[in-house]
């Protein structure tokens, strides 16, 4: 049983990678390679030139893990000031970059003082993103990052990975979250019985067919949505209309460019229409037209294995040592 088969892939410096598909497909098998916790049987992984454990490599990476095992005893400043020292960064500074960490991802000074054993599980996970980001490392791993976050948590999380690429940093992230994938990453593998089976760019999707939704204002006069109506107002956009249901209606498009189009036809022709989104995101698409949603896991193709897990803690590559662990 192999967890990964003949794997290859580079991801680029500064951009965002996403890992995707179903259980057991074998994706934080392969991000435990990728961050030199797991040796593979053959082949070779190099970043930037190093092998994947190299200290010159961990020293400038951060990982967030799937499964946070963390220290239940230690306060949440302590474990950000431990993992500080595991990554050797300047001790003068270490209660300060403790504390600012902690407020960077949402978290009060009271929360800092309090036992990690006191924390939800939204607030493990920011905790577990601080000490990803302590440093500020230049490759950033994150397997499930926003697992069992609350709303607000999802848009600090997104616009802190915004703020970690807008200054160059290379991030690998491990999802079933689609839709923030898609909203994140510039390309996307999907990897089903240990293998890679595509890998898509994410700016290709704006010439890729889909169906729209759109949902006019209530009060909108009836001649004016008449399925006749739309469905010639469509045709003049080439688009095809699937479905008239007021106060929406559902339309196949084949771009972005179509999506204009018809919206702009529609609204010219006195269709007051007040939303337009999309019927699932392009890597749903891709997960269904893959086989995904019918799972993947262990038995599901050649070559399927379970996860072992690359780590069962919030290991510190920097330090060379899980949470908790023995430096």
């Amino acid at each position: 049983m192999r967890a990964l088969d003949d794997v290859s892939l580079s991801v680029r410096a500064g951009e965002a990678f996403g890992i995707i598909g179903p259980n057991g497909a074998g994706k934080t098998t392969l991000l435990g390679c990728l961050l030199g916790l797991l040796t593979p049987d053959a082949g070779r992984i190099r970043v930037d030139g190093h092998a994947a454990d190299d200290l010159a490599v961990r020293s400038a990476t951060g990982y967030l893990p799937e499964r946070l095992v963390l220290d239940r005893w230690m306060t949440g400043l302590d474990f950000l000031e431990y993992h500080h020292a595991l990554a050797r960064l300047d001790p003068a500074r270490r209660r300060e970059e403790a504390a600012a960490a902690l407020e960077r991802v949402g978290l009060a000074p009271g929360d800092g003082r309090m036992a990690i054993r006191r924390y939800s599980r939204g607030m493990l996970q920011r905790l577990g993103l601080a000490q990803a980001m302590l440093g500020e490392p230049r490759y950033l791993f994150l397997d499930e990052p926003i697992s069992g976050i609350d709303p607000a948590g999802v848009i600090l999380f997104r616009r802190l990975l915004g703020e970690l690429r807008a200054r160059g940093a290379t991030l690998v992230i491990n999802s079933h979250q689609l839709d923030e994938v898609e909203r994140i990453c510039d390309r996307v593998a999907f990897v089903r019985g240990g293998k890679v089976q595509s890998i898509e760019t994410m700016e290709a999707g704006a010439a890729a067919a889909r169906v729209l939704l759109v949902r006019w204002a209530g009060g909108t006069q009836a001649e004016a949505v008449a399925p006749g109506r739309l469905a010639a107002l469509g045709a003049g956009a080439q688009a095809t209309l699937i479905e008239s249901k007021p106060p929406e209606a559902r339309f196949s498009v084949a771009d972005d460019e179509g999506a204009a189009l018809l919206l702009q036809t529609l609204l010219a022709a006195g269709v007051r229409v007040i939303e337009a989104t999309p019927e699932g995101g392009r890597l749903e698409r891709l997960f269904v037209e893959q086989g995904g949603a019918a799972g993947g896991g262990a038995g599901a193709g050649p070559g399927a294995g379970p996860d072992p897990g690359a780590s069962a803690g919030a290991a510190s590559p920097r330090g060379a040592a899980p949470a908790g662990g023995p430096a």
